[in-house]
């Protein structure tokens, strides 16, 4: 198949959103999103050159990326309209992860509860 080709046959598949749809794009929540995958590819990226290329670990830059994602996870927030109040705040949000992992993980992580989930026992601890 030539490179011509596919690109027609993909954009045959690809979806086209409407203006409706479009004026429904909220731009802040999209900016955040794209930002936390940039933070998240660049820790990636220091840990591979670690891993892979025997570079140091540069665990300053880190702890300045990471601070990026919670940067970027601020905004999610706000933009979600989330008061410290309201319980999707960060601390809720952290205690019910917690709660979570613990229903799934009950002494500690294992392989075989990692794939046999009990999704409705963990919806009903994010619901809380």
């Amino acid at each position: 198949m030539k490179g011509e080709d596919y690109i027609q046959q993909a954009l045959q598949t690809e979806s086209q959103p409407s203006e409706e749809q479009m004026s429904r794009v909220n731009l802040r929540i999209l900016h955040a999103l794209m930002g936390l995958q940039t933070e998240t590819g660049e820790l990636t990226d220091a840990v591979k050159r670690h891993i892979f290329y025997g570079t140091p670990l540069d665990k300053v830059n880190l702890v300045e990326e990471i601070g990026d994602v919670f940067w970027y996870i601020a905004i999610l927030m706000d933009e979600l309209k989330v008061d410290v109040g309201d319980k999707a705040s960060f601390e809720h949000a952290m205690k019910v992860n917690i709660e979570k992992l613990r229903a799934r993980y009950p002494n500690k992580f294992t392989e075989f509860d990692a794939v046999n989930r009990d999704l409705d026992t963990e919806r009903k601890i994010l619901e809380q």
